[in-house]
């Protein structure tokens, strides 16, 4: 029986790749048994159960920067986990006894494969972003394989190390719904533009304070745009609902209108959209190739070495998206270059087409081509 353990957390960033991997290796082996190491405070100890996975906990966490007490206390704790880290590893890995050891990033994926490799076993690692992270860096000098969603990331790596691009695997639903089909589900028609625009599951103020201009615009002005939003858990903070009364805006008795604080069928509502607002992780971008969505991309500039935007730009310069750095984003310019785009639909369909151009449609093939010489006949 071939057994594979996956490390990697932190968030769902890291999270979904590595159960969409194990997925992968799952329909190539069905006998296949599965563990899974990540820190027992953050996500995946919720994720990885409720996938039906045996989950290992071993806390792991990164050190801060900048100089404060609490900070100096993050450190301290910081410190004494690491201490342990390599013995946890040995311990994980000598009771599950995997053939193979799969890290896709976050600091807990650091101890837990590079222990793996000085022990003999066969090694992966899966890279989500334009820029690698901290972790990724070091244990791509180790691993057996290196994954890459885009070509992009191999210039931050060690040129000597071998590669593969496999893209990034998108969850089920994507792709798979025309935009007629989910237009009728919504309730829009099929003549009319429609925006989708979220800042994640927690929200993005910025995204909030400015998309809450844009809809005040197209009803002021009388332009017939269909528009979603999701505000996330920090615009029910600051009452986006509220807030679009407040500028005339009847929510309820607008069919155009879409607004909640958290979107449970994005497939649906990214398939019906012509144009979508967003910030730039790797699955959001991923899933913007695999339905061929044009963009207006806001990377999160509190993200570990700005990968966001370096995301970002990787769509940009393909002609797929139209990157605006939080630092500049405005009311003034979302809505001119919503109206720019309004009103050159050629080049909005542009963006489109070119988005699904990057779209890597045989990603689980070529994940499972990186890893099946390292299990051989096991």
């Amino acid at each position: 029986m071939l057994k594979v353990l996956l490390a990697g957390g932190g968030t769902a960033g890291h999270v979904n790749p590595a159960l969409a991997i194990a997925e992968v290796i799952k329909s190539h082996r069905p006998d296949a048994e599965f563990a899974f190491a990540g820190n027992p405070e953050k996500l995946e100890a919720k994720l990885v159960p409720q996938a039906g996975y045996k989950f290992y906990p071993i806390q792991v966490e990164g050190f801060q920067r900048r100089i404060s007490a609490e900070n100096i206390k993050r450190n301290l704790h910081a410190v004494k986990c690491l201490v342990s880290t390599g013995r946890k590893s040995k311990k994980i890995i000598n009771d599950f006894k995997p053939d193979i050891v799969i890290g896709t990033g976050g600091y807990v994926a650091g101890p837990v494969v590079r222990t793996a490799a000085k022990m003999g076993i066969k090694t992966a690692i899966h890279e989500q972003n334009a820029y690698p992270g901290v972790t990724n860096k070091l244990l791509s000098k180790y691993a057996d394989a290196v994954m890459l969603t885009v070509e992009e990331a191999k210039k931050y790596l060690d040129p000597k190390i071998k590669y593969t691009v496999t893209g990034l695997p998108v969850r089920s639903g994507f792709s798979k719904i025309t935009k007629e089909q989910a237009r009728r589900e919504l309730g829009f028609d099929n003549d009319t533009v429609v925006i989708l625009s979220t800042g994640g599951s927690l929200g993005a103020g910025a995204i909030n304070s400015t998309v809450l201009d844009l809809i005040a615009w197209y009803k002021r002005e009388g332009i017939k745009v269909c528009h979603i939003h999701s505000y996330g858990g920090n615009g029910r903070e600051t009452e986006f609902e509220k807030c679009l009364a407040e500028k005339g805006v009847d929510l309820k008795n607008d069919p155009s209108l879409i607004v909640r604080e958290y979107i449970d069928n994005m497939p649906t509502c990214m398939a019906a959209a012509d144009l979508v607002i967003s910030r730039c992780g790797a699955n959001a971008l991923t899933e913007l190739e695999a339905m061929g969505r044009g963009s207006i991309l806001v990377p999160s500039p509190i993200v570990a070495g700005n990968h966001q935007y370096h995301n970002g730009m990787v769509l940009q310069r393909a002609g797929a998206a139209i990157v605006i750095e939080q630092k500049d984003l405005t009311s003034e310019w979302l809505i001119n270059t919503v109206k720019d785009l309004l009103g050159d639909r050629k080049r909005l369909a542009a963006l489109s087409e070119n988005a699904a151009k990057l779209y890597i449609s045989d990603t689980n093939d070529r994940i499972w081509g990186a890893i099946e010489p390292l299990i051989g006949g096991k």
